[in-house]
């Protein structure tokens, strides 16, 4: 079933006709015939009735969805693989009220899914970069001009973080991006993070001086001057991570309106996974996740975490 393609939502519920059929893809995609237990991999596991397993070391029973993001769910494995396969591969997500007519279930339901979801996308959001890396921050909130009077906030323009969020990129020219929500860009924040990504690599960055610490980390280091109206000088540019943050910010505005600090790297992550899965298929892209699910997310988590 793994190599059986699907290109669309039709195809999608042809092939999981049946709940039995999401589970034995899943088993597959988990386990690929050797069953292990959750609660000790060491262990001998027996197959009881119903599809659950039972591991001997624990004397615990379990199944496919156990410690993963379908633990304890009561919606219906069909409805969570649509719900995979429309956030996946819209290129600027879909909206729990949307997804919550796709799919008959509430809007609050369908918005603890893709957060659940979401929460998954972060295996795409650690890779090592090298070659040529391009470094950039962008500010999420919003405009003050497009407040309110009475929800304005004095000196909050440019980078001020009073009223928004700084996210933190880093992309590899052709290769794999990082997004990173973080407190402030400051010298030693974005430093930071840039240490702990960026391998030998050139840096290409704008003329924003808490970039010139990089200077002494990295060998390499160009520059291009936005203020003088430089924007490309041979190889040396930062469109590439500027193209991210306008599909980034044109996914919050026109599909989801308004995202909060709290839950604003989910959807970060969200974005990055889709650009670094670029040159997967549909069907590469949903398998792709469903194999990295062993995140589950509470909803106690989701809302005081």
């Amino acid at each position: 079933m793994i190599t059986k393609k699907f290109k669309s939502v039709l195809e999608l519920f042809e092939v999981f006709s049946t709940e039995q059929a999401c589970i034995d893809h899943l088993e597959q995609l988990r386990w690929n015939g050797n069953v292990v237990s959750p609660f000790d991999c060491t262990s001998k596991v027996y197959k009881c009735k119903d599809n659950k397993y039972r591991c001997k070391n624990t004397g615990k029973y379990f199944n496919v969805k156990t410690n993963t993001l379908f633990d304890n769910t009561k919606i219906p494995l069909r409805k969570w693989f649509a719900a995979i396969w429309l956030v996946t591969c819209h290129k600027k997500g879909v909206s729990s009220l949307q997804l919550s007519r796709d799919i008959d279930v509430t809007q609050k339901t369908a918005w603890f899914m893709l957060q659940r979801i979401r929460n998954c996308f972060g295996i795409e959001n650690n890779n090592d970069l090298t070659n040529t890396v391009e470094l950039d921050e962008t500010y999420v909130g919003g405009k003050n001009k497009n407040r309110h009077n009475n929800k304005k906030i004095e000196n909050s323009q440019g980078r001020s973080t009073k009223d928004k969020t700084p996210v933190f990129g880093m992309v590899e020219r052709k290769g794999k991006l990082n997004a990173k929500v973080v407190t402030d860009t400051k010298c030693e924040t974005l430093t930071k993070e840039t240490i702990k990504f960026v391998k030998d690599a050139l840096i290409c960055t704008d003329e924003w001086w808490v970039y010139n610490s990089i200077k002494k980390l990295f060998k390499r280091h160009e520059i291009v001057n936005h203020k003088c109206n430089e924007y490309v000088r041979g190889d040396v540019y930062t469109n590439t991570i500027e193209g991210f943050w306008s599909l980034l910010k044109r996914g919050i505005i026109g599909i989801y309106y308004f995202t909060s600090k709290q839950h604003l790297q989910r959807y970060v992550d969200e974005f990055v996974f889709r650009y670094n899965t670029r040159n997967y298929s549909e069907c590469g892209r949903f398998n792709l996740l469903l194999q990295n699910t062993e995140h589950r997310l509470t909803y106690k988590e989701l809302i005081y975490g």
